[in-house]
């Protein structure tokens, strides 16, 4: 079943490769949608795809890449939307 989140990361995750690493991620588990970075120092993520590979980003993106220190994930189930790709697009 497809499904789709709106996540929002704070802690220290911009600067860290974050983005660049969800993309990877995002597409070893075949999600699309898009990331970026937040004025605010969080990161934005809409995510698309199967309930059970969507379940495998948001874990990962509790803990993210090696650098990154992760204090909060907000997740909001939003309707799925037809991405084509995972991209990092330009910073809100």
């Amino acid at each position: 079943m497809r499904c789709a989140y709106q996540i929002l990361i704070a802690g220290r995750v911009q600067g860290v490769a974050f983005r660049y690493h969800m993309m990877k991620k995002a597409k070893e588990y075949n999600i699309t949608g898009f990331v970026r970075n937040l004025s605010d120092g969080r990161v934005e993520a809409i995510l698309n795809g199967a309930d059970q590979d969507l379940q495998k980003l948001l874990n990962w993106c509790k803990v993210g890449p090696d650098l990154a220190s992760v204090k909060q994930l907000d997740i909001l189930k939003i309707e799925p939307a037809n991405y084509i790709e995972f991209s990092i697009v330009k910073d809100a």
